[in-house]
């Protein structure tokens, strides 16, 4: 068994549901520490909620340092009797290793880990600085994990300069998607006043969903932006609509609506919030709205990160991968406040969040092999 499947293995067995750690970020730190690396643990979050985040790094003779980034936790199981085996026992079947967290990313923890260890035993004094940032925090809240190390960092004035999150990003086969940016993520929770009266009466009410609708429509149909050649145009999504009493003969005094922004880099939450108001305004409704920003945009063009990636997955796998920013928010978003180079690279994605989740054995030594051949271009520039 190589030593990034046994690994992985270990970590799968870790019953890691946010926040909960198991011992997974105690069985890197136990790696990491006879290859120099100075640990970290930082404690984060309520009584009933403490998240676990280990920073740990080994400082190099240029520096430079590369961060490897990733979360330990995993999202609950589902039904368990839908699980064709148990989800914290690693499995194989017909070429592939089932279990929770193994897409999403305990594998890719494991390959990062033991291509650091590969890397340092061919050279011990590199000029790249290694550093690891694991939280137990990514799919809950992502308040106290590693947002709270990177404001930690900041405020200590450390530099970073490159950035690997070890997300699931491959589509088809391993390799064939990088994400070099994510999209900002803007939720509005918008409440419309009226009057409540009888439905057969509408002179003595105001009806709060038929003066929305009109600003809604016009919302719905905006064009915020036009995107550029890395990010889609921003879009606008209603996401619910809740009002009325539940009664067939009442107006409802008021209607709550849900949205939310994907935004481009081109944009900001701020202009977003600005123009939303003027349409609401414009429309002369009575409402409230709360705005909650879920992350900004950030973007890594190409350059001496996104080349060293590109570069060793053709090298290891010949696949030629292609740039994206689709998808959800990650911890990129707060990585990217303290680091200007930031992509994310994985495994393949299909299975992620789903019952029987799984990898393919295959891609596991590939994957730590690129993690290391980029470690070996970074430190040679």
């Amino acid at each position: 068994m190589s030593k990034t499947l046994h690994l992985t293995e270990q970590l799968i067995a870790q019953r890691s549901v946010t926040p909960e750690d198991g011992q997974c970020q105690a069985i890197i730190e136990a790696r990491l520490k006879p290859l120099g690396f100075v640990c970290e643990t930082i404690v984060s979050g309520p009584a009933d909620f403490r998240v676990k985040n280990l920073w740990a790094k080994r400082p190099g003779r240029g520096g430079r340092t590369l961060v490897f980034a990733g979360h330990t936790d995993v999202v609950p199981t589902g039904p368990l009797e839908q699980w064709t085996s148990d989800p914290f026992v690693p499995s194989h079947r017909d070429g592939n290793l089932y279990g929770r967290g193994a897409a999403d990313m305990k594998t890719s923890i494991a390959a990062f880990t033991v291509a650091v260890e590969e890397f340092l035993a061919n050279n011990p004094t590199p000029k790249l600085g290694v550093a690891l940032l694991l939280t137990s925090d990514e799919e809950g809240p992502s308040v106290d994990g590693t947002a709270v190390v990177c404001e930690k960092l900041r405020q200590r004035g450390e530099q970073l300069d490159f950035c690997i999150v070890g997300e699931p990003t491959s589509v088809e086969r391993l390799g064939d998607m990088i994400k070099n940016g994510r999209r900002g993520s803007l939720t509005g929770k918008l409440t419309v006043k009226g009057i409540q009266a009888h439905i057969a009466y509408p002179e003595l009410g105001l009806n709060p969903i038929h003066k929305a609708l009109p600003a809604l429509a016009e919302l719905a149909a905006t064009e915020w932006d036009h995107g550029n050649e890395f990010f889609p145009p921003t879009s606008f999504q209603i996401s619910n609509i809740h009002g009325g009493t539940g009664a067939g003969n009442i107006i409802p005094n008021r209607v709550v609506i849900d949205f939310n922004f994907r935004f481009a880099s081109v944009t900001t939450a701020e202009d977003l919030q600005q123009r939303v108001h003027a349409v609401l305004d414009r429309h002369g409704l009575d409402y409230e709205l709360q705005w909650v920003v879920g992350g900004q945009p950030f973007l890594t063009t190409p350059g001496e990160l996104v080349d060293a990636v590109r570069r060793e997955i053709h090298f290891v796998t010949g696949v030629d991968a292609e740039l994206s920013t689709t998808g959800g928010t990650s911890d990129g978003r707060f990585i990217s406040r303290i680091c200007p180079q930031v992509i994310e690279f994985g495994p393949i994605n299909a299975s992620i969040h789903k019952i029987d989740e799984h990898v393919r054995v295959a891609d596991l030594e590939p994957l730590k092999d690129i993690f290391r051949g980029v470690l070996e271009r970074l430190d040679a520039l």
